[in-house]
């Protein structure tokens, strides 16, 4: 992987999971999409702050990551029988920059489990990083930080 020597654009993306089905807001409300897992009525509130008119590719590949990341999340606490508070959020940067003449991508994620440890939130963060077929196709391709908050 190359390391990105100037960021011409970043793409960001917020999602959330109330656990209620209730709407999430935006940055500024430009797009908000709603979402439902697969397989489950419960809405996702998917939002995509207006840095230009219509979104980006980046910001699409950052939402449908946040997208999966926050049901892989969701998936792996119930399996370990932890229940998620209202307050789950994902957000993810994904950034557009060169290295030399090369074009490349990088991102972070940023994750909020409130209500459990921060043992408790490393150990669903990483597995459910594990789990998500996003993360899996973007593993060794580009540079990830993953950052994971409990309040």
């Amino acid at each position: 992987m190359s390391k990105i020597q100037k960021v011409l654009f970043t793409g960001k993306t917020h999602t959330k999971f109330s656990g209620t089905g209730s709407p999430s807001h935006g940055h500024d409300g430009t797009l908000d999409i709603e979402l439902s897992w697969p397989g489950n009525g419960d809405k996702l509130k998917h939002v995509y702050p207006a840095i230009v008119r219509h979104p980006t590719s980046e910001q699409m590949l950052a939402g449908a990551w946040s997208a999966c990341f926050i049901t892989a999340i969701g998936i792996v606490a119930r399996d370990i029988n932890v229940q998620l508070e209202p307050g789950l959020a994902v957000d993810i940067e994904v950034d557009l920059g060169m290295a030399g003449a090369e074009f490349y991508l990088q991102a972070r994620i940023d994750v909020k489990v409130p209500g459990v440890t921060q043992e408790v939130a490393d150990t669903i963060v990483h597995a459910a990083d594990k789990m998500c077929p996003y993360s899996k196709a973007v593993h060794g391709n580009i540079d990830v930080a993953l950052n994971i908050h409990t309040a």
